[in-house]
């Protein structure tokens, strides 16, 4: 097709419209806007997890600055998910209704000013404890304003890609996390450590303001549906165009009775609970236990495998799925990997006791996560296609729970026990229980 003269980016869209004034679109991407939504989702990922990231990545050095001790540092570094939780379901029904691409770049617009004024707001007062609840409360802010992100990104993909191409497509976008906290770990550890912990959030908040930009006047700004009218009489609609099924209510209630759907919810809780443990703590496990170690080699080396582990196993869940093993059998192969593999490395962590042994068991345990994108995290769109925005949203919410309990309990722990092994095996049976929930009772049916 061709392209608009004043859009080189994506080709315009004519929107057409009934006379009693419903819109009968309903069309898929194309290949060329495949690849640029989906590229920029992936890097829209990526500088949201940047944002997210940079705090556990310098918080050893701001706890050091300001005096924290790990309690304190705990609460920082769980707070966000308080903010996080709130805004799934909002994020979801907004998504379903006015579309994510909109949701999406507002939400950006609001993470990226605070991640940029962060580190103004930690010199507001000489008062420790004043600047801890300034801090908190920026955090809460922050992860209410990242909390659109995910559920959008959900809504987006259900409704532009068909179902034998989700599993890699969406496995690609979601490895974008993995890539900004790659990129966090490897140019936030150099800027940490040759400019100081103030330049990673500058830097990344302005990362995060130029992709919200990019998303919303070259993107959305060329690809405004130019309105047609059409008549209803003699069925005066092109061929070209499927009409659009009217909004319907998510039936909330025929949901939250279908066990397969709260074994979705659990399995992800406990997947995150492992996630946000291992991404929150292990800078501060490697600056313990290994002082000498450079930053950017353990914050870099376990979500460089990520990446390949997240977008490889879309492409393996697609291929076996158009082989014609069932979507409900992908989904627990891809997660059991995710967390069995999870499990077994973090608990044969404890018995490690070099950097390099330490290394090669975090590496390959966060590895393991990246099966988790085509496994549980996808799986929301095959059991609710037509309501997958909220669901995700849904479920998400509960996914973040462990972000505010799990990291802060993780601090408390330390701060109490001292022992990482603790930490680390009691993460790995939460694994365990996690993965049995999903194998017995997962489905990759649609229920609703």
């Amino acid at each position: 097709m061709d392209g608009d003269p004043n859009s080189p980016l994506i080709t315009p869209k004519v929107q057409i419209t009934r006379d009693d004034g419903k819109n009968v679109n309903n069309t898929l991407w194309n290949r060329r806007e495949k690849y640029i939504w989906v590229l920029t989702l992936f890097t829209g990922c990526s500088v949201l997890y940047t944002a997210r990231t940079v705090m556990p990545l310098c918080v050893v050095a701001i706890s050091k600055e300001l005096k924290w001790d790990k309690t304190q540092s705990g609460m920082v570094l769980s707070c966000f998910f308080w903010g996080y939780t709130m805004t799934q379901v909002l994020g979801g029904y907004l998504s379903d209704r006015i579309g994510g691409d909109i949701v999406i770049s507002f939400a950006a617009c609001g993470w990226s000013f605070i991640t940029f004024i962060t580190p103004k707001l930690a010199y507001l007062s000489s008062d420790k404890a004043t600047t801890v609840n300034v801090i908190v409360l920026s955090r809460v802010l922050l992860g209410a304003c990242q909390g659109f992100h995910y559920p959008s990104v959900t809504s987006i993909v259900s409704k532009k890609i068909s179902q034998k191409n989700r599993s890699l497509t969406y496995a690609f976008v979601a490895a974008g996390s993995h890539c900004g906290t790659l990129l966090c770990g490897s140019i936030g550890s150099l800027l940490l450590e040759y400019y100081g912990w103030e330049s990673t959030f500058y830097v990344i908040g302005v990362g995060g303001f130029l992709w919200m930009l990019f998303l919303r006047y070259y993107l959305l700004g060329g690809n405004k549906p130019k309105n047609q009218v059409v008549s209803l009489k003699n069925n005066m609609v092109p061929d070209s165009f499927v009409p659009q099924k009217e909004h319907i209510p998510v039936p909330w209630m025929s949901l939250l009775s279908r066990v397969p759907f709260w074994a979705l919810v659990v399995a992800h809780f406990c997947e995150n609970y492992a996630f946000f443990i291992l991404l929150s703590w292990l800078p501060s496990y490697f600056h313990e236990n290994f002082p000498q170690a450079k930053g950017w080699v353990f914050n870099v080396l376990p979500w460089l495998l990520t990446i390949f582990s997240a977008v490889s196993s879309g492409w393996i869940a697609d291929n076996l799925i158009s082989k014609g093993y069932t979507v409900t059998a992908v989904r627990k192969v891809m997660q059991s990997l995710c967390f069995l593999g999870t499990a077994l490395f973090l608990f044969l962590l404890s018995f490690m006791h070099t950097f390099h042994t330490s290394l090669f068991c975090v590496a390959v345990g966060v590895m393991c996560c990246g099966f988790h994108n085509s496994g549980v995290l996808v799986n929301v769109q095959d059991i609710a296609p037509q309501f997958a925005g909220s669901v995700f949203g849904l479920m998400n919410m509960a996914g973040a729970i462990p972000g505010f309990i799990g990291v802060y309990v993780a601090g408390h722990m330390l701060e109490v026990t001292k022992s990482w092994t603790a930490v680390f095996n009691q993460t790995s049976m939460v694994c365990i229980f996690g993965w049995a929930v999903y194998v017995i009772f997962g489905t990759g049916k649609k229920i609703i």
